[in-house]
């Protein structure tokens, strides 16, 4: 999933709740929805980038995580991660195996990109696991002390799951995630360490 064919969607507004904006829309065959979350957070772009680079505390913003390892780290910009996401009795857990990204995406902004990788460790029977994840997030400062987010994904939670359901569940992500990210990001107590090593690599403002 790309910058541009993502943000060019033909994007549905379905609410608006807590200065977060939700949006759907139809993916070519597939029953279930991609959904996009927008929202302006009063942070800087480093704090930001600092938070996605703190694997230890996802737990603390991705909504429903359950677990989380590092399964692979190539370098700074790419790596590859296994999450084990919540699911309401009597179904399985899921497990989704991510290989993410860092790339610049025009001036000053920056994507992270997610792609599922299902066949990248043997199946465990306690879990199922996730056979389609693609995901976007793009960071976009407006100033020194703010940045807008967009956060755009597409997961198909497995055919045990009806689509209908499905699409429900699927807007409580974006708006939680959200809503747990700007919690933490504002809070002064939280100053997770900031990857110096990025600056080979991107521009970070």
């Amino acid at each position: 999933m790309d910058v541009q064919s993502a943000l060019q969607a033909n994007w549905d507004f379905r609410v608006e709740h807590k200065g977060i904006r939700i949006f759907s829309s139809k993916v070519k065959n597939s029953d279930v929805l991609g959904f996009k979350g927008e929202t302006e957070f009063p942070v800087t772009f480093r704090k930001l980038i600092s938070l996605f680079y703190d694997t230890a505390n996802y737990h603390r913003w991705v909504h429903q995580l359950a677990g989380m390892d590092v399964l692979e780290k190539n370098d700074c910009l790419e790596y590859v991660v296994r999450q084990v996401i919540n699911a309401p009795w009597p179904l399985q857990k899921r497990e989704m195996i991510v290989r993410t990204g860092l790339a610049q995406a025009g001036d000053h902004a920056v994507a992270v990109t997610m792609t599922g990788e299902p066949d990248y460790l043997p199946p465990n029977p306690q879990y199922h696991r996730v056979r389609h994840c693609r995901g976007l997030w793009i960071f976009s400062p407006t100033d020194s002390q703010s940045v807008h987010i967009t956060f755009v994904m597409h997961v198909n939670p497995g055919s045990d799951v009806p689509s209908p359901v499905s699409n429900t569940a699927m807007f409580e992500v974006p708006f939680y995630s959200l809503q747990n990210m700007r919690n933490l990001l504002v809070s002064t107590a939280y100053n997770p360490p900031y990857p110096e090593e990025i600056e080979e690599h991107l521009c970070i403002i």
